[in-house]
């Protein structure tokens, strides 16, 4: 005899599907996302750490409704309002006691992002457009959340989630290449067609660029565990191949010299080099820089390669200022940047407002032929000078310590930890999150989800093994 349970479920589906039906007649059909909010407010209850997984699965398919021309909201779907419910449910746990793990809670680097946080909140009193400024503080916010607090909760607890955090982004990125690839090569795989052919998944080549660059390092390291079947591994060369063969046909020059960069790092950390060894001879370079860069201007001016669709002059082309559009406009960027800060050297402009403040601090000779006085030609392209411009000196302050905090996590956690896969993708991580802030240097997307979900889930990663290896030093001690 039947029972009552599937009568109210087709009688429910019935009543859903006549609804739905009205609402696609009146043109709203957004109604259709209905089930699939249902399903993940239970997950966001039930199944946290896997709504993370596919929360994160989602960032490289996701699209900003600016690219859709829908309304002018700059929101990225389906990640965005995912991660403002998380914010939600976060903040609804600290009311009722610690949302997170109280030893992640308690790391300096968890302090340091609060303080990072406060001073954001603080310079948005004072910001030139507080809506932006707000707007840029709540996204800073949930991605904190959502990608480092909550995930590196998981990460304590869960530790196969920390490779699975890895595949989870990189497999939907390996789509977004192959996608990309194939529309690039309707044109001949050009370099001016590379500039946009990864269109609406990332915004331009030098964010598609920096993503690839910082997971690369990571898969590299999955390679190397023992663990996994000689099927996974197939999958993963599979996987590393297309990434590399996405990077090359990025153009993404900064992204090539992070890669590079992180490589050399790689190099000395396995010859020996202590940290502060290193720190000494990057001090020493930056002022041999300094004292010496009239001389060096002189030199990179006669470089007149333009970049070019033949990867070599393409290469070439990287210390180029004296036709490069390209780096022309970075360096105009950078001059307006240094101007906005003179003027506001405390408190800045604003989180989020550079673009719509530069215009008039452009000086006639920086100007370029893709300068423009509309907010709408994009940021300062540098992760270090945007918050020295938009939130004065302790902007930059909390950027560095943020690169401090990685380097010092980067060569304790290979120093303290015993397990040998751990410690490969431990390193992994750590080249991948390097190559960030060298490519930071040139551009910045921290504003975006594509970046944040690598660069915050990277740190959760290192705060949780700095924790772990910390405890495994502490026990033989005890023992």
């Amino acid at each position: 005899m039947p029972t009552s349970r599937p009568n109210s479920a087709y009688l429910a589906i019935g009543l859903y599907a006549v609804v739905l039906s009205v609402c696609v007649y009146f043109e709203f059909p957004w109604l259709a996302l209905l089930p699939l909010a249902a399903l993940f407010a239970w997950m966001a209850f039930a199944r946290l750490h896997a709504l993370i997984l596919v929360l994160v699965a989602a960032v490289p398919l996701s699209i900003n409704l600016e690219e859709l021309e829908l309304g002018g909201l700059g929101v990225y779907l389906p990640t965005e309002p995912l991660l403002a419910g998380l914010l939600v449910l976060f903040l609804f746990r600290s009311v009722r006691g610690w949302p997170v793990d109280a030893r992640l809670l308690g790391h300096p680097f968890a302090w340091w992002i609060g303080l990072s946080i406060l001073w954001l909140f603080l310079t948005t009193l004072v910001s030139s457009f507080p809506l932006v400024s707000f707007k840029f503080m709540v996204a800073r916010l949930w991605f904190v959340v959502g990608f480092f607090f909550i995930l590196g909760h998981f990460f304590l607890h869960l530790p196969k989630l920390r490779h699975q955090y890895v595949l989870a982004y990189v497999m939907p990125l390996c789509a977004v290449v192959i996608y990309t690839l194939v529309r690039h090569a309707e044109f001949g795989f050009e370099k001016d067609a590379g500039h946009w052919v990864m269109k609406p998944f990332y915004k331009d080549h030098t964010s598609y660029g920096a993503a690839l660059a910082m997971v690369i390092p990571p898969m590299l390291a999955l390679l190397t565990w023992k663990r996994f079947s000689a099927f996974i591994k197939a999958l993963l060369i599979l996987a590393l191949g297309t990434l590399v063969v996405g990077i090359v046909f990025s153009y993404t020059r900064a992204a090539w010299v992070s890669l590079a960069a992180a490589g050399v790092l790689w190099g000395l950390m396995k010859l020996g080099f202590r940290l502060r060894t290193l720190l000494t001879i990057g001090v020493l370079l930056i002022g041999f820089v300094w004292i010496a860069q009239d001389s060096l201007l002189i030199q990179l001016q006669r470089n007149d390669q333009d970049s070019s669709d033949d990867l070599t002059e393409h290469v070439e082309s990287i210390s180029n200022v004296s036709s490069d559009a390209s780096n022309l406009e970075r360096l105009n960027r950078w001059n307006a940047a240094l101007a906005m800060f003179r003027e506001r050297p405390l408190t800045g402009w604003g989180g989020g407002t550079y673009q719509f403040i530069y215009a008039p601090f452009q000086r006639a000779e920086d100007r370029t032929i893709i300068s423009t006085n509309n907010a709408d030609g994009g940021n300062a392209h540098s992760e270090y000078l945007g918050p020295l411009a938009e939130q004065g000196v302790l902007g930059l302050g909390f950027v560095i310590g943020m690169l401090g905090f990685c380097l010092h996590l980067g060569f304790r956690v290979q120093r303290r930890m015993q397990d040998n896969d751990e410690r490969a993708l431990a390193m992994g991580i750590f080249l991948g999150l390097m190559t960030y802030f060298i490519h930071g240097v040139l551009n910045n997307y921290l504003d975006t989800d594509k970046a944040s979900a690598l660069f915050w889930g990277f740190f959760a990663l290192l705060v949780v093994w700095d924790l772990q290896s910390g405890q495994e030093k502490l026990e033989p001690a005890a023992t």
